[in-house]
């Protein structure tokens, strides 16, 4: 049997749901739950598009990371996160159990650097890997050879893109194990990371298709006009930082139990039970009219 694992980022896709959803979605308590009810939407729109074996859903933690205490800057812009949705953090825990999917997070770490690390210890172990995200930095991690896609929604919480490594260049305008070397140069506004100033998006991609990566750029600084030359100079220090900042990490001391994540069920009456006691009777209708698993 072809063996098909879902790695969903919790947080990024949460987040998704949560702005794409109305506000006014609540609980028979009345609690809000549009996050949850998106989050839960998405997943049964995956299960029926992708067909997955195996399901796995990674989190951040509170806790501060490694890269916010390698560059305090990081991440600084981003808006808190917003008291309607972090509440609903425990209660997709909760479903997430219910369905018998495993979670994984680590202090410290990201939920990107989770999926990295399961990723990693996969390779030869399933037939193919989809990762599910709104975040375009895990696109570095796709990879044809070992059969490793990503699959981002695109508009609201219905329509989404598969990406392979044509894809991704479609849409990056590099490769995918060059994402890392682009951020180094241009950095990156979400997460708030300098890369270089004034190296542009254009002038980061075409340093990168004249040269493989960052490193081999500056070996042959010399040769490049002077005008870009300078600035890759002065930003020499930043560019590293930047690049590391981006790279997602594989060796998170986690351990990803395959067998665990093949135990999945989106319609058993502990999950009926729960969505009962949510209140979440469309939700109810649509899981039962998916296959027993």
């Amino acid at each position: 049997m072809q063996t098909k694992l879902i790695l969903i980022d919790g947080n990024a896709i949460l987040h998704r749901a949560f702005h794409a959803l109305p506000s006014n979605l609540k609980s028979k308590r009345g609690e809000p739950v549009n996050a949850v009810y998106g989050f839960v939407a998405i997943l049964i729109n995956l299960v029926t598009a992708q067909n997955p074996t195996h399901i796995a859903v990674c989190f951040d933690t509170p806790v501060e990371t490694l890269r916010k205490a390698q560059y305090v800057g990081y991440q600084a812009t981003r808006p808190r996160l917003q008291s309607d949705l972090s509440s609903q953090f425990e209660l997709t825990y909760k479903v997430l159990k219910a369905m018998n999917i495993p979670i994984y997070k680590k202090e410290r770490y990201e939920a990107d650097d989770c999926i990295g690390t399961i990723v990693h210890q996969c390779v030869g172990l399933v037939d193919e890997v989809v990762i599910v995200t709104g975040d375009r930095d895990i696109l570095q991690l796709v990879n044809d050879k070992n059969k490793v896609q990503v699959y981002m929604p695109v508009q609201g919480i219905n329509k989404a893109k598969l990406y392979n490594e044509k894809e991704v260049f479609d849409r990056m305008g590099v490769k995918a194990s060059q994402i890392i070397d682009y951020k180094g140069l241009a950095g990156d506004s979400s997460d708030n990371y300098p890369g270089v100033p004034g190296i542009g998006p254009g002038t980061a991609t075409k340093l990168l298709r004249q040269y493989k990566t960052l490193e081999d750029i500056y070996k042959d600084i010399s040769n490049i006009p002077e005008k870009i030359s300078k600035k890759l100079a002065l930003g020499a220090e930043s560019a590293v930082m930047s690049k590391n900042l981006a790279t997602i990490m594989v060796d998170v001391p986690i351990t990803f139990n395959l067998e665990d994540s093949g135990k999945w069920s989106l319609n058993s009456q502990k999950v009926l039970d729960e969505f009962a006691e949510i209140g979440f009777k469309t939700l109810t209708a649509r899981v039962k009219q998916l296959p027993l698993i």
